[in-house]
């Protein structure tokens, strides 16, 4: 899925209308049903809603749910912002309907309304849906807008954002005038600040993408930016039924030393959990039998056996997890590499591996002449490969990662709270999955597994099997979270969780995306304890 700048939005809005002769009213009808069906859905017992609106296309969006909220028996407030002889074309329209659809009350907030009128129409509310400004805003927030997010602040009730939440730029990560909200519907295509930025109060409430008409061939970029949660779909289709171990690859890991023996074995469960057909793990003798204990279903091979052997029949190989930074883990895996050179299989280097490859960077291009490689540095590690600060690293991380992947020919995971996987192409797909729990040791080997694994089998679509990866192992540990909490959480966990998230589904059938907050969207309890709401409680389906 394309991430499109605002610009590039308003493009492909001109475009559905001008030449696949969509109306912008039927754009805006399709946007407030998409707001209002996920309120009935998602906050059913909010009987109250008032929905504010400001006076462009986005208010139009909020009041066409308003009726909708309406109809479905809602009791609605609609507050528009300003002098309604502001308004133009279809908002226009709207405003004026809205006198006579039954349950619904308009009310009009002037410049100069008093701070206690507008806080007593969002007191009232069992749910607040923020319709003021959308994708074409630009800062700074000004006038009654700035008053209304401050009025948000001290609300009760949760907040449903159109688009996006008043004050937040759409190309931007940050904001420090918006309030977040506690849910989010935007439309066609998510922008940057869906997908880099942290636009609700929690990592767990949803944000999604609702299709309301605008044609593929419309929706254009040239950010080279998208969504890793699209590539998830490979995964979801059963298995051929003849199918045998040998169809899905045979992992090799590499990895593990004394004192580290858990973190190559944790990468081997992933890998097995992932769907690897066969998972060697090649270890030092002296924790060898460790290694093996963790599952029956894993093989173990002495680091030191001859480089043919070790990489017989191997479809992937995986170097890294607990390795050790040692002289002795530097000359082995210079001699693996070594050997490996006229061995085309992909790679995936992780961990120690990096740290030790920080030291020759040169070695870089010449393995990815050879393989498919995947790097998976966090920013640290990101930082000693490229010779930067961490802060430089973080400042641009987008910009780091593409031109690093660029220059070398790899694909390149640059780990963090939106991990980033930036291919040779100078594509960058954003992952939106993951949460706070997995800031823990274990959490990158885990991935290192599922990365192998995806790439064992599926090597014809590195990129969209790597993007598949990481947004499986941000989903997994979502589902832990879900289940135990992000502070006792394990990277175990996240293994133990995989099967299910191969089940949950990203994008619906209907087309609607869950950037956000799909492990959650069934929940009621968690939700209900999550945020300040009204007593009757919200998010039961």
């Amino acid at each position: 899925m394309k991430i499109l700048t605002a610009a590039e939005m308003a493009t492909c809005d001109r475009v559905t209308s001008e030449r696949f002769g969509v109306p912008q009213r039927v754009l805006m009808q399709a946007a407030g049903v998409a707001v209002a069906r996920f309120a009935r859905q998602h906050f059913p017992r909010a009987r109250r809603v008032t929905v504010l609106c400001g006076r462009g296309n986005n208010g139009g969006d909020g009041m066409v749910a308003a009726c909708e909220l309406a109809r479905a028996g809602r009791m609605v407030t609609v507050v528009l912002l300003g002098d309604p002889n502001g308004l133009r074309d279809e908002a226009a329209r709207l405003w004026s309907a809205l006198e006579h659809v039954p349950g619904v009350t308009r009310e009009v907030v002037a410049e100069d309304a008093t701070r206690e009128s507008c806080e007593a129409l969002l007191r009232v509310a069992d749910l607040v849906v923020d319709a003021v400004t959308g994708t074409g805003f630009r800062p700074p927030l000004r006038g009654l807008a700035l008053a209304v997010v401050a009025m948000l602040r001290t609300a009760s009730a949760p907040v449903l954002a159109v688009d996006l939440p008043t004050g937040w730029d759409a190309d931007a990560a940050t904001s420090t005038q918006a309030f977040p909200a506690d849910a989010l519907v935007t439309f066609t295509a998510p922008k940057p600040a869906h997908v880099l930025g942290h636009l609700t109060r929690r990592w767990s409430d949803p944000v999604v993408v609702a299709q309301i008409g605008s044609p593929p061939e419309a929706i254009a970029t040239g950010s080279g930016l998208r969504w890793a949660g699209a590539s998830k779909s490979m995964v979801e289709a059963a298995r051929a039924v003849n199918a045998h171990k040998g169809s899905f690859g045979h992992v090799l890991l590499v990895g593990g030393s004394i004192g580290k023996a858990g973190a190559v074995a944790m990468a081997a469960m992933a890998a097995l959990r992932t769907g690897a057909g066969l998972v060697t793990v090649a270890t030092p003798t002296a924790v060898q039998e460790q290694v093996a204990a963790y599952a029956p279903e894993m093989m173990t091979m002495p680091l030191d056996a001859d480089a043919c052997a070790l990489l017989e029949r191997k479809t992937v190989v995986a170097i890294g997890p607990g390795m050790g930074t040692e002289e002795q883990a530097r000359k082995t895996m210079g001699r693996l590499l070594d050997e490996m050179e006229n061995d085309a299989v992909p790679m995936v280097l992780d961990a120690d591996a990096l740290n030790l490859l920080s030291a020759e960077p040169g070695r870089v291009k010449s393995l990815a002449q050879r393989h498919k490689l995947v790097l998976t540095p966090h920013p640290g590690e990101m930082a000693r490969l490229t010779g930067k600060t961490v802060a430089e690293v973080e400042q641009d991380r987008v910009g780091v990662a593409r031109r690093f992947a660029q220059e070398h020919g790899v694909t390149l995971v640059l780990k963090g709270s939106r991990t980033l996987v930036a291919h040779a192409d100078g594509q960058v797909a954003v992952n939106t999955t993951g949460n706070p729990g997995m800031a823990k040791g274990g959490s990158g080997d885990v991935l290192t597994g599922v990365l192998a694994a995806m790439l064992a089998q599926f090597p014809d679509k590195i990129s969209h099997a790597v993007e598949a990866a990481v947004c499986l192992h941000g989903l997994a540990a979502d589902i832990a979270a879900r289940r135990l909490d992000e502070h006792s959480m394990l990277a175990t966990d996240t293994i133990a969780s995989l099967s299910r998230a191969f089940a949950l589904r990203l994008v619906e059938e209907d087309g609607w995306a869950w950037l956000q907050g799909a492990a959650f969207r069934r929940m009621s309890s968690h939700r209900m304890s999550s945020h300040r709401i009204p007593s009757h409680g919200i998010f039961s389906r």
